[in-house]
């Protein structure tokens, strides 16, 4: 998928419809640690990921951003240290002139009131005011891959972020994805606007019937039962 049909597709796609579609489709749901979040609320950024691995310099960014398409998302490895920042307001800059859709850091950011005025999408642990006081030997495959929390990343994964979180899912199953998780929405919005209209969510849960099927048989679960009329709820 092309990054401007990537853009489009996903648009009107939050990360729980997709967290929920790739359950429903039996793909590994790969977050970024929750505690990673964006730099002003509101924020929606998807793209193919560019990976980068930082060693205290950000020749290692601008390299990446070098062999970027528009439309990447800067996937920053810094290990999740809590003793520097590794992006900063010029490195963001570069990004949204080189066109890229946003940076996501395993770590921490600084120039948070330039970095906000910039208007480049930026997830990370936090802020900082110090940046790199090191200069490590760099590995082999730098911008080939990048880890994320648990989760070893690449440029055969995209990126989807908002303010629930952050998803990687493999590129080649982004339409898949994107198909399921627009009628987990629909199907949603659907069973809310019923709700504001005075019919309760029990009642179209079909409460009543599931209660008497797992008295009949304790096996039968909630999911299965919503599943078996096209209900949603939970996945």
């Amino acid at each position: 998928m092309q990054p401007e049909q990537l853009h489009r597709t996903y648009l009107d796609l939050t990360t729980p419809h997709v967290a929920d579609a790739c359950m429903r489709l039996g793909i590994p749901v790969r977050c970024a640690p929750p505690e990673t979040v964006p730099l002003w609320s509101g924020t929606h950024v998807v793209g193919r990921v560019r990976p980068a691995r930082h060693y205290g310099s950000v020749d290692v960014f601008l390299e990446a951003i070098e062999r970027a398409e528009p439309g990447d998302v800067l996937l920053v490895d810094n290990g999740g240290r809590q003793d520097e920042a590794c992006v900063g307001d010029l490195v963001t800059l570069e990004a949204s002139r080189a066109g890229l859709a946003g940076i996501l850091i395993w770590g921490l950011h600084r120039d948070t009131a330039e970095v906000r005025t910039i208007r480049l999408p930026v997830f990370s642990l936090g802020a900082l005011p110090v940046g790199p006081q090191r200069l490590d030997p760099r590995e082999a495959g730098a911008l080939e891959s990048a880890m994320c929390g648990q989760h070893n990343v690449t440029a055969d994964d995209f990126v989807l972020g908002d303010d629930d979180g952050v998803l990687f899912i493999p590129l080649s199953s982004a339409a898949e994805v994107a198909d399921v998780a627009a009628t987990i929405r629909d199907t949603e919005r659907s069973q809310a606007a019923r709700m504001h209209m005075g019919t309760t969510f029990r009642s179209q849960a079909r409460l009543g019937e599931y209660l008497a099927a797992r008295d009949a048989d304790a096996s039968i679960t909630f999911r299965q039962h919503l599943r078996a009329f096209g209900g949603e709820i939970e996945e």
